[in-house]
């Protein structure tokens, strides 16, 4: 008989939805068997003549599907229900359900938009937001809407909030409500100190749960390390009657199916990524404790490079977690957080079309011949990022200058891998198959040199130093074996040529004087642990990063001949002119410079570089160096400064000036390519350029330099004050009956003795005349009395001369 699960409660809901809609939202929380019951339930009520596909997410979750679909039929997987994971494939003429990982429905789109042989797609575990879903359903909605209108499209999920998904589909939403079995939470009393190391709380928290609550216990972790030290913890502390199983990704098949069978007697305590969040049901599981942290590969698109970083893992996630503790009976899910900071966690996880590196979307979305604005996306690929992408693929050759796929393009697409090992498998020799293999898969050597000829030899079967996980090179001897087919005929075997084939932008050439330090043909700064013999090496090629936006860590690669880099990147490789301010030297730098890419291969004194290249060099040293006026151009600017207000004026504000030197400074620099030459410029006839004739008179006019005096004479205007300002002998001002003035204001008089000490500074000269003057005489006719002092100076004329003796 039957178990009777949650889903079944809403199945007619969910076939009537379908019936009459062709599509379908499906929101049901962990445990209630929609991953086996609807695709059952879809084909026995007939409601295609085409077989259902159903996505899954990851390999291990597809074959588990299909298997317990399979054993629900009593048949075994391949019959009506087969699978397709990568590696793997049980598939027959009768297979009605297949079970696939989404990459291969992207790649069945394209080869056939139709999908004749296809009646519904099932996206299961939508809530992860993978790049393929996400591309997957915009592609079919495509399909339906132009080819296929009797084509059902149905997305399931436990955690994802499905409005805007049925939106998007134009779809009804159904929900089934509860799980199989009540789940109690527990959460820490206070929250763990900074200093506990996160790995041994893990472990004291499965202690815990091990004495509270019965059955086997999931264990959720970030990665493999974390299991691998948790499980060293936990095997020498646990019970007799315990087992404990890990449960990751990179492990072979026969191993993950061994961790989610039943333990043949005792608990087990299964020590697991989020590979077991979703769509795995683990028998005797009733516990449940969260670490509390996912591991998600974050994109920086300004250095290329994706790096895995652990975060807090958000609430959807930890209630999808939890979830498994009431797959079978009643469970507990003990969490290592409290409860105030459970209502601090993000809702929902980042979909990977924000964080993902979007290279491989791109060149399917160029394959498909679209725009991203084309199609719809529950949440569109953010413009910069997707441009970068292209960026990459137009440097692989991938796309043209237009961005439109080519030929090339279309080869790597067919291809399983990264657009960059497609593209080094696509051109390379039977190396580059093995190698590609290598560079998809994790690091099979542990504690090894970064050289990747070391991975060669251990997968070549050779004694190599480091601690060697055989599963990993099982996995990767298989995989280059399969991709051998594609690699060219004659193409390049080089492990340095390869890799830089692959990674372009991440060819390394050594720093001078520093032989840990590289430049990587991208612009960005690369850095190999001390002691590594590859930081010897001149060129490299990184191939893997842990993706540091200053400066990132090589943890992978290999080295480069020169002459290699030369035969692969002929094209490339050009001799460029280089005439730059140097800010630490303090002068114009000229080189001719060999370059690929941000590396310098060769660098040569350009003795011979133009005048009026040197010159526009020499305006970034203007900017840094400031304006740095001598006396008379700081004079100039401080008259021209009064002008500000006339219509038509020339702005001559310092910011104006450093914004516009290209216009007025430029065509006056001459040989000046140095702080010493810019220090002896004479920057006022450059100033003075900037005025045509009439403007000149306007301002000799209104801000004139000099003052004429009575007498002729002229005095220069001191304009360093806040007003203008001249020293005059009082005697010379004899005659003058109105206030000189300067751009409409008072100009700043001091009358000096006939000594040429001061006697008054005055703004009001008539004023003095009238007031002060006769108190300033009569000290002065004692203290000069050969000079002239008259008693009313606005009559009497000016003068310089003393009296003669004995007149």
């Amino acid at each position: 008989m039957k178990t009777q699960l949650p889903i079944d409660e809403v199945m007619p809901a969910v076939l009537d939805a379908l019936r009459e809609r062709g599509r379908l939202a499906l929101q049901a929380p962990p445990g209630a068997g929609k991953t086996t019951r609807v695709p059952l339930a879809m084909l026995e009520a007939g409601l295609t003549k085409g077989r259902i596909l159903m996505l899954e997410p990851r390999r291990l979750a597809a074959r588990a599907a299909a298997e317990r679909m399979a054993q629900t039929l009593g048949e075994k997987a391949g019959e009506t229900v087969g699978y397709r994971v990568r590696g793997a494939s049980e598939v027959s003429k009768a297979t009605r359900i297949e079970v696939v990982t989404e990459g291969i429905l992207t790649r069945m789109m394209q080869d056939n938009p139709e999908l004749p042989s296809i009646g519904a797609v099932i996206f299961d575990e939508f809530h992860e937001r993978s790049l393929n879903a996400d591309l997957g359903l915009a592609l079919c909605l495509e399909i339906a809407g132009a080819l296929r209108d009797d084509l059902m499209l149905v997305a399931m999920s436990a955690t994802l909030d499905a409005g805007p998904v049925a939106t998007l589909m134009e779809a009804p939403i159904v929900t089934s409500e509860g799980r199989s079995y009540p789940v109690t939470p527990h959460w820490l009393d206070t929250p763990l100190p900074k200093t506990t190391r996160f790995e041994q709380a893990v472990a004291d928290l499965v202690l815990h749960a091990l004495t509270q609550s019965e059955g086997s216990a999931l264990v959720f972790l970030p990665g493999e390390g974390e299991i691998r030290r948790v499980q060293n913890l936990l095997e020498r502390q646990v019970p007799n009657d315990c087992t404990v199983a890990p449960l990751f990704g990179a492990m072979d098949f026969k191993a993950q199916r061994a961790a989610i069978n039943p333990a043949p007697s005792g608990r087990k305590i299964v020590l697991a990524t989020s590979i077991a969040e979703t769509s795995l049901t683990i028998e005797g599981i009733r516990i449940v404790v969260d670490g509390g942290r996912a591991r998600r590969a974050e994109f920086n698109p300004s250095s290329g490079m994706s790096r895995l970083v652990t975060t807090r893992v958000t609430q959807a996630e930890a209630t999808q977690r939890a979830g498994r503790a009431g797959r079978m009976s009643a469970g507990v899910a003990y969490k290592l957080w409290t409860k105030g900071e459970d209502g601090a966690l993000a809702a929902y996880p980042p979909a990977e079309i924000e964080s993902g590196d979007l290279s491989a979307f791109a060149l399917e979305l160029a394959l498909w011949g679209a725009q991203a604005e084309e199609l719809a996306f529950v949440t569109p690929p953010h413009a910069g990022r997707l441009m970068e992408a292209k960026s990459l693929l137009h440097m692989l050759g991938a796309l043209d200058a237009q961005h439109r796929i080519t030929s090339h393009g279309r080869t790597l697409a067919k291809l399983p891998l990264h657009p960059r090992l497609a593209h080094m498998v696509a051109l390379g020799g039977h190396t580059a198959a093995t190698l590609a293999a290598i560079l998809a898969e994790r690091d099979p050597l542990r504690g090894a040199p970064l050289d990747l000829s070391h991975r060669m030899r251990a997968v070549a079967g050779e004694r190599v130093s480091g601690e060697v996980h055989h599963a990993t090179l099982a996995r990767i001897r298989q995989e280059a074996k399969r991709l051998s087919r594609s690699t060219a005929a004659h193409g390049p075997e080089d492990i340095g040529t390869l890799a830089a084939l692959a990674y372009p932008d991440r060819i390394g050439l050594r720093r001078k004087g520093d032989a840990a330090r590289f430049v990587l043909s991208g612009g960005k700064g690369a850095v190999i642990p001390d002691g590594d013999p590859l930081a010897g090496e001149r060129l490299i090629v990184a191939t893997d990063l842990d993706g540091d936006p200053r400066e990132a860590r090589i943890r992978q690669g290999t080295a480069l001949s020169e002459s290699a880099l030369r035969a692969a990147f002929a094209d490339q490789i050009a001799w460029h002119d280089h005439c730059v301010w140097s800010r630490r030297d303090g002068r114009v730098e000229t080189r001719r410079q060999e370059r690929f890419g941000a590396l310098v291969l060769d660098d040569r004194t350009w003795s011979d570089a133009p005048q009026d290249v040197v010159a526009a060099a020499m305006l970034d040293g203007v900017t840094q160096l400031g304006l740095r006026p001598d006396k008379a151009a700081a004079r100039f600017l401080r008259r021209a400064a009064l002008m500000a207000d006339h219509a038509g004026f020339p702005d001559f504000s310092e910011g104006h000036l450093l914004a516009t030197l290209e216009d007025w400074l430029l065509p006056h620099l001459g040989t000046t390519r140095s702080t010493a030459d810019w220090k002896r410029f004479d920057m006022l006839p450059a100033l003075k350029s900037r005025l045509d004739w009439d403007q000149q008179q306007q301002m000799d006019r209104a801000a004139p330099g000099h003052f004429v005096t009575p007498l002729g004479r002229r005095i220069a205007i001191d304009y360093d004050g806040d007003t203008p300002q001249i020293a005059v002998r009082l005697q010379e001002m004899f005659g003058v009956t109105r206030h000189p003035s300067v751009a409409g204001q008072p100009l700043q008089v001091t009358l000096l003795s006939p000594a040429q000490r001061p006697v008054q500074v005055t703004m009001d000269l008539i004023g003095f005349w009238d007031g002060s003057y006769a108190d300033v005489r009569k000290d002065m006719k004692s203290q000069y009395p050969r000079h002239p002092w008259p008693e009313d100076p606005r009559e009497a004329d000016p003068t310089l001369r003393a009296k003669p003796r004995g007149t």
